[in-house]
Formats: C-alpha cells, structure tokens, sequence
C-alpha cells in the first residue's frame, strides 16, 4: 500500500514549498539525506516502497532541485549563456531560434543576454554568465568594443566562447560568421549584371568587422579599370540614418542602383523609396545582404545575398560542442552565401 500524505493542510504545504530541501523532505521522512537523493534518482539500491514515499512527498511539496548548488558542486552546468546586441533584431532571433533547437536536443538550456550594443552591459552580462557558471558563452560583440580581455580570461577559466557575426578581429578564439566578402561580391555583381551605372553602397558602423569585410569588396569593385560604374560608398549607423543618407543621394544624383549592407539599412532605404514613390526595379534597383525575412515583406521581393541566422546558429553549435569535447584551438568558420533572385533587379 503506497504511503499516504494525511497530516498536512494545504495553507501549510504553500508556505513550504519555497524552501523545500533535500534535508526538509529527509527529516518529513525520516530518512537521511542520501537515502532521499538517490530515491529521487531511481537508484537500484532503493526500495520501491520508500521510492514511491519520497516521489509523493516531493510533488505533493512541488520540490526542485537547485541546479545552482549542483553546478557548484559538479561544475557541470547544462546552460549556455547567449550575449547579442539586441534579440529584436531578426538575425539574432533566427540565430537564438536555431541554438535553442540544437541545445534542447543535447538536454541544455539558454541564457539570454542583450547588451543594448553597450560595452559595459556586456561586461556585465559576461560577468552574470560567470556567476551562473554556464558550460559556454555565444557572443556577437557590440560595435564598440574594443577589449577582449575580459572574454579570454572567461575562456581560461574553462568556459568556452564562440564569437558569432559581430566577432573581433582577434586571431586567436573562436569564430563563426556569414561569408561576408561573398555575399557583398555576389549583391555587387546582381546590379553590375543588370546595367546599373550609379550605384550607391550604403554600409553600416565603419568598426565593425562585418562592414570592413564587406567594404573591401565594394571598393575592389569601385576600382576595377574594366567596368564602367560609379559606385557611392556612405555609411548609417540605424535606419533612420540609412533613409536620410539615401533621400540626400537621390535629389543631389539618383542612383539607379542601391547596395545595402543589412535589413537595418534595407528597411531605411525603403522607406525613403515608398515615400518618394520611386518605381522599382524601373527606377531603380536594390539588393541587400540578408537573413530573407525582412526582403520578403516588400513589394516586389528584395533580391538578397541569404546570410542566414538559423545556419549559423548550427555552425556556432557544432563548433561548441567540439570545444567542449577538447578540441578548442582557435577556428574561423563560416557559412556559404547565396544570391536570391527577387523582384528588385
């Protein structure tokens, strides 16, 4: 006969449940601590009737375990801590999204941070992460950090970090990214191939990786003998600037040829070409570099360079799992690029 819970009102158990313990529901039972843990657990030298007590106490009490004071004693934490500049952004969203499909599988959990792309909330968003002594830490750093210190010392204690998108320019850690000169040398080449003479190229943060990488390419581009293009180079820091700097193009010398280096940029951009009733592609062409969401809610479609989030949160995965199995030597990966045809070209 199972052991029946008779002595208890519910007023009563509501006010323990809070602080339900291993050593409160050994001394409810009587029995000792270790007795209790590994009933819990199902241990084989357990017998089924105090199994069966313990379980009953335990949910009746809604007992949890503090996963805290077990990765204390374990250092075996089954949480990985995520710092992005904002969750808001769709990349992100899609890079989280992917992560959490791949950690859930493997029995880990995410730890979301945003840094609000401040250098010091990173650091205390790094800082939390240590504390809650995650098994790993994914990171796209904000545009204006500079020192990485902090992250290797991290790393020395046995934490690895991926660094992912907005990585530093650093050589020795680890590194996930899109493939940024591709994507920017395949958008480039769709309006060169469709005629377009006047092109403006609008970048994001110039301290950035991602914008170095992707700005080299243009300007290689810009200084090639053998085609006969003008090709504008300006940078915005947000949407906003993007859609003042396009709007200041196009009533000094409208391009016929748009260039944007992120769906921040895009969205910018847009704006400005909707109230200004610009015809597209007829007027003029456009082409992003992007994960797709955002070149999919326009009329016609934005063709784009696919950079995408939810592949990239794969990659960035796979390469935590290797750091955490030994092999944790400094790797730049990336993922490929492929130019989307849309109704812009």
């Amino acid at each position: 006969m199972l052991w029946k819970i008779t002595i208890f009102k519910h007023q009563i158990l509501k006010l323990l449940r809070p602080n339900v313990t291993l050593k409160k529901l050994a001394d409810m039972l009587n029995l000792s601590i270790s007795t209790v843990s590994r009933a819990l657990k199902d241990h084989p030298d357990i017998s089924i009737e105090t199994k069966n007590k313990v379980r009953e106490l335990s949910n009746v009490l809604e007992y949890e375990p503090n996963t805290y004071a077990i990765n204390l004693r374990t250092n075996n934490s089954k949480e990985f801590g995520v710092i992005v500049p904002a969750i808001s952004n769709y990349f992100y969203h899609s890079f989280i999204s992917s992560l959490e499909e791949e950690a859930r599988r493997y029995g880990y959990s995410l730890m979301i941070l945003q840094s609000v792309n401040d250098p010091l909330i990173e650091l205390e968003n790094l800082k939390r992460c240590k504390q809650s002594r995650v098994a790993g830490i994914f990171v796209a750093i904000t545009s204006e950090t500079t020192d990485i210190k902090p992250f290797i010392k991290v790393e020395d204690q046995e934490i690895p970090i991926i660094f992912f998108d907005k990585v530093p320019a650093f050589e020795a850690c680890n590194k996930v990214c899109v493939a940024d000169e591709t994507a920017a040398e395949l958008a480039i080449e769709a309006l060169v191939n469709k005629k377009r003479k006047k092109i403006l190229a609008l970048f994001g943060d110039n301290n950035l990786s991602i914008t170095k990488k992707r700005l080299k390419v243009i300007k290689a581009f810009a200084d090639k003998k053998s085609i006969s293009i003008d090709i504008r180079i300006d940078h915005a820091n947000n949407p906003l600037e993007a859609s003042i700097k396009f709007a200041e193009a196009f009533k000094k010398d409208p391009p016929d040829g748009v260039f944007c280096m992120s769906d921040e940029i895009l969205t910018g951009v847009m704006k400005m070409v909707q109230k200004l009733t610009i015809q597209i592609p007829t007027q003029l062409s456009i082409v992003a570099i992007s994960d797709g969401f955002i070149p999919q809610l326009y009329y016609p479609e934005i063709a784009y360079a696919e950079t995408s989030g939810f592949k990239l949160g794969k990659l960035a995965f796979s390469r935590m799992m290797k750091c955490m199995a030994g092999h944790s030597y400094a790797q730049e990966l990336e993922i490929d690029s492929v130019l989307i045809k849309g109704g812009s070209l």
